[in-house]
């Protein structure tokens, strides 16, 4: 592929699956100066998806789209994401020259094989970023980061499309793909379900308006974590209030048994970082593991 003082030519783009994260990233792309040729849609939201931010792409089958274009986003769910890349080589549409580019975390581009192997040209670029489908998800594209992998002599490649696109670069290595996706996971979607649950339990506790109580102390909370990892710790674990701990899974069992599991497990697992960081004291660290251990 030729390029242009260092930035790739301008390309054709098709997406299959132009759902939350694919129509975003078509978007992008033809924001940088690329042609969004053709989509596929199933549901009813991507087709609306493709005709409101994918101007003038026609809506095809998958692999009439792949060859109308010079650059494919497969921007299909993990699981469904090696099905597809079989389909495609086995329907015998000619793969020479294209960009193949994934947005999955999870999956490095030896997911792509198939197609590599019969000339693809394989990019695994996947967006740290949450996407909502709401239109907000466009402009959070600019100030996120991409996990980049890909073989050596296409990381060039890879890295420039994500910069057209706004974001940052950041290289992930074949082998510590999946990690790398349980540590955004884990980060990402756990934090919205126990801001959910804080939310919830407020709630039984009479507090009209959660979120605005919430807002600033987990704004503060996120920032000291960021800037200070479990050195931006507070709170009852940090103080070794053992008694303090021992009340509230009292009261989550008698209010929201549900929620006792998942608040033994972390707390658990925040002690323990706090011990190996040498913030809590080991007689203070008995006590509060006795507690957890009921």
């Amino acid at each position: 592929m030729e390029t242009t003082q260092g930035r790739p030519a301008r390309l054709r783009v098709g997406v299959v699956g132009a759902g939350r994260v694919g129509s975003v990233l078509g978007l992008a792309l033809a924001r940088a100066g690329h042609k969004v040729v053709a989509a596929s849609a199933v549901s009813e939201a991507s087709v609306t998806r493709a005709e409101k931010r994918l101007d003038g792409a026609r809506v095809l089958e998958p692999a009439q789209v792949v060859e109308a274009s010079d650059l494919v986003l497969l921007t299909v769910p993990d699981d469904a994401l090696p099905d597809l890349v079989e389909g495609l080589a086995g329907t015998g549409v000619d793969l020479r020259g294209k960009i193949l580019v994934h947005a999955s975390g999870a999956h490095g581009y030896s997911v792509l094989a198939p197609a590599t192997i019969v000339g693809a040209l394989p990019l695994a670029l996947h967006p740290a970023m949450t996407f909502t489908g709401r239109d907000e998800d466009i402009e959070r594209l600019a100030d996120c980061t991409f996990g980049v992998t890909a073989p050596d002599q296409l990381r060039p490649i890879a890295e420039a499309l994500v910069v057209e696109m706004g974001a940052e670069p950041v290289w992930i290595a074949e082998d510590k793909r999946t990690l790398y996706h349980a540590a955004l996971a884990g980060g990402a979607n756990h934090l919205v379900t126990l801001v959910a649950d804080s939310a919830s339990l407020l709630s039984a506790a009479g507090v009209p308006e959660p979120g605005r109580l919430l807002a600033p102390m987990l704004s503060a909370a996120l920032d000291n974590a960021l800037r200070l990892g479990i050195h931006g710790l507070s709170g009852p674990v940090l103080r070794g209030d053992a008694g303090t701990v021992a009340g509230h899974i009292e009261q989550l069992r008698e209010n929201a048994p549900e929620s006792v599991a998942s608040y033994v497990e972390l707390a658990r697992l925040t002690a323990d970082r706090a011990i190996n960081a040498g913030l809590l004291k080991p007689e203070d660290a008995a006590r509060l593991l006795d507690v957890l251990r009921r």
